[in-house]
């Protein structure tokens, strides 16, 4: 038996099925859990998928801001050899 962090609800868990790392919903709640510990099983609230993608956007974005800096600062050098 594991508890959600959530709800406090009593999850059925066999430590034999899951891994650590799994992700399972909370059949009371509909959290979206995380398997932590396997022995006694312990669950955590799941990170947000959604977060993460933003997250990997956000560094996407960063990346091609610098990118669009040095560029810019080749046109300028460009500029000064005519």
């Amino acid at each position: 038996m594991a508890t959600c962090p959530e709800c406090d609800a009593e999850i059925e868990v066999d430590e034999f099925d899951v891994d650590k790392g799994d992700q399972l919903s909370c059949p009371e709640c509909g959290s979206s859990l995380e398997v932590t510990s396997l022995s006694p099983v312990e669950l955590e609230l799941a990170p947000d998928e959604d977060d993460e993608e933003d997250d990997d956007l956000d560094d996407e974005l960063s990346a091609d801001e610098d990118g669009d800096e040095e560029e810019d600062e080749e046109e300028e050098d460009g500029d000064w050899e005519e």
